[in-house]
């Protein structure tokens, strides 16, 4: 009996003391973080405990993160600062809490800050090829922002210009978070800040006792900064700086709060969540909290965030409302932080689980190409990738809408591949309209209009117009791109030894909740299994050819009066008579192409296929390239 009894009491201490899965943690971690403080302070709690404990807060930093400054060059390889970046946009709920994770970090070896000195403008400029030689090694924030915001606190502003904006920050260095709070433009030059106010504010320095004032530029706006009293402590053990390698490790949670409770910052490390209470500057944020942003950045002032070459970062912005609305995307930072990383990759909304997310992927490895939060591309001979990631080709010739709303507009100008190809066409122009302005690229010959007028961009440069749209140009790639995260790149291809010179074009949107585009890319909210004419016509599969072309294909064609182009036409209007796929090749021709496509990398089915026959119509490996990196279609549609 005694035996038995020792055998049960083993037994049972054994099962207390089982290592617990993943999944209980996690169920553990939500439950209480997700119970409310007793009071203001800071807490912690470690598995399995069903309460928090009272903790000693650590003191914010005086470090100041400032907002991204309007204006000035855009960058289009980095994230945050004067780069894009993905942010979680509710539109018909507030959010009361969010939180910001990582599900996995790829080849992620090592990070550095680097400084970004502001230009005459006081906008940031980082180097093009940041350098981590001499640089603080580990050194970086986790921010989860606030889109700036109506809030009762700039009832003193004088600019009409005034927003609140409320940052949670965690500091790689401490290990600690805290709450930044801002007042973005909140007075004239010489304005003072509200009260309270801090005694003896040193330059671009933050307390917890009162506001300071900022400025980008000694004539520029003043706008006014706080933190919160304290920060969240630190787990025992917690390596610092904590390795850049091990973010999946990390998860940051900023609570709205209310008028009637405080807002809080919670900062998980290796499952053990700290919490510290805010200040509730901004009472209303619950009220008026639509979008948010959460990324890895630079620590402070500007500064970027360097990973290595080759680093994969997937990224987890996860919001909780009353109706538990799922987040669309929006194509907008709000921090004046960076990383060198590239946004490459939304992740569909299967990919969401538990709170409502959104999920992507940024990289700096060799051939990132950035995307938008919805995304369409017109490539070869005419291949079209619709924005809902319905694949279908297009060889008709003329002039067409490939996307518009009221926002932005694109048309292409297709010629057919006559007499050597005549079931084939490609694109020979592009026409862009951005706010009030326009531009034409054109291929044959090659040259650009901006406004009707011949226009120029060097290599390597930026022209910025009108409304702040910009032209950069990177070899034979152009961007337009417009501060709505909108951007159309369009690449000019004319090999010397191609039978013909082609464009390929990809139209990337900054906000995928546009349910008015429209056009033969089709439209983020749209169904991948069919096609929609210009007058309202659907076609479903089976597609016949004859309607592929002449019911859906001609209600696009661009009307004289519509076009976007400033030089008239030579291209003869028509349909292809018959279907051209990889199949109608002549043998030997194919598996010559195919031989060049497999060697390059491209994978198995459509794009190996479109690979194939490009290679075989344009007549060079260079159309190889495009179908290395494309992702696979949802679902595609050969007419019969």
């Amino acid at each position: 009996m005694l035996l038995g009894l020792s055998f049960v009491s083993l037994a049972t201490r054994a099962s207390a003391q089982a290592k617990p899965t993943a999944e209980e943690r996690e169920t553990w971690r939500q439950r209480i973080i997700h119970t409310r403080v007793p009071k203001k302070g800071c807490f912690e709690a470690k598995y399995p405990e069903a309460a928090w404990r009272e903790v000693a807060c650590k003191t914010p930093s005086h470090k100041l993160y400032p907002p991204k400054r309007r204006g000035g060059i855009r960058v289009d390889n980095i994230v945050g600062g004067a780069g894009p970046d993905f942010s979680a946009d509710l539109t018909s709920d507030f959010i009361t809490r969010a939180e910001g994770s990582f599900d996995s970090t790829n080849n992620v070896t090592s990070e550095c800050n680097v400084q970004c000195p502001p230009d005459a403008a006081g906008n940031a400029v980082c180097p093009t090829n940041p350098s981590c030689s001499g640089q603080p090694a580990n050194d970086y924030s986790l921010q989860l922002n606030s889109k700036p915001f109506t809030t009762t606190a700039c009832s003193g502003s004088n600019t009409g210009e005034c927003l609140g904006w409320e940052q949670f920050v965690y500091d790689s260095t401490s290990g600690s978070g805290s709450i930044q709070y801002w007042l973005e433009n909140y007075g004239t030059a010489g304005t003072q800040c509200p009260t309270p106010r801090h005694a003896n504010c040193a330059a671009n320095s933050s307390y917890t006792d009162g506001w300071c004032p900022f400025q980008f530029t000694s004539t520029g706006n003043v706008y006014c900064v706080v933190n919160a009293v304290g920060g969240t402590n630190v787990p025992s053990g917690t390596p610092l700086p904590f390795p850049a390698s091990s973010l999946d490790e990390l998860k940051l949670e900023g609570d709205a709060g209310s008028t009637s409770t405080d807002d809080q910052i919670v900062v998980t490390t290796d499952g053990t969540p700290e919490v510290s209470t805010g200040g509730n500057y901004f009472k209303d944020l619950a009220k008026t909290w639509q979008e948010v942003e959460f990324n890895v950045f630079g620590d402070a002032s500007a500064s970027q965030a360097v990973f290595n070459g080759g680093a994969t970062v997937q990224v987890r912005t996860s919001v909780a409302s009353k109706t538990s609305e799922i987040p669309s995307c929006d194509s907008e930072g709000f921090t004046g932080e960076s990383n060198n990383l590239t946004l490459v990759e939304l992740m569909p909304p299967v990919a969401h689980t538990g709170i409502p997310s959104l999920v992507f992927k940024e990289s700096n490895a060799s051939g990132s190409t950035q995307v938008g939060c919805a995304g369409s591309v017109s490539v070869g001979d005419t291949h079209i990738t619709s924005f809902d990631g319905l694949y279908y080709d297009f060889q008709a010739s003329g002039d067409f809408v490939l996307m518009e709303d009221a926002d932005i507009a694109v048309h292409t100008r297709q010629a057919s591949g006559a007499p050597t190809w005549p079931n084939a066409a490609v694109n020979k122009a592009i026409a862009v309209k951005m706010g009030n302005v326009r531009v034409n690229f054109y291929i044959e010959p090659r040259h650009l209009l901006i406004d009707g007028r011949p226009g120029d961009v060097g290599e390597g440069k930026t022209m910025v117009l009108a409304g702040n749209v910009q032209i950069a140009r990177r070899g034979d790639t152009y961007t337009v791109s417009n501060e709505g995260g909108d951007f159309v790149q369009v690449t000019l291809n004319d090999p010397a030894a191609a039978y013909t010179k082609w464009i390929n074009v990809s139209v990337q949107l900054g906000l995928a909740g546009r349910p008015n585009v429209r056009g033969l890319m089709g439209s983020p909210k749209g169904n991948a299994h069919e096609l929609n004419s210009a007058d309202g016509k659907t076609l479903k599969e089976p597609v016949a050819f004859n309607d592929l072309y002449k019911v859906y294909g001609d209600s696009w064609r661009v009307k004289d009066a519509d076009t976007l182009f400033a030089e008239a036409s030579t291209v003869k209007a028509g349909n292809p008579d018959k279907p051209f796929f990889v199949e109608h090749l002549d043998p030997a021709v194919a598996a010559k192409a195919k031989a060049t496509c497999t060697a390059a990398g491209v994978k198995e089915g459509q794009r190996l296929d479109s690979c194939i026959l490009d290679n075989a119509v344009l007549g060079h490996e260079a159309a190889t390239k495009v179908f290395v990196k494309m992702a696979a279609p949802k679902h595609v549609i050969k007419p019969l």
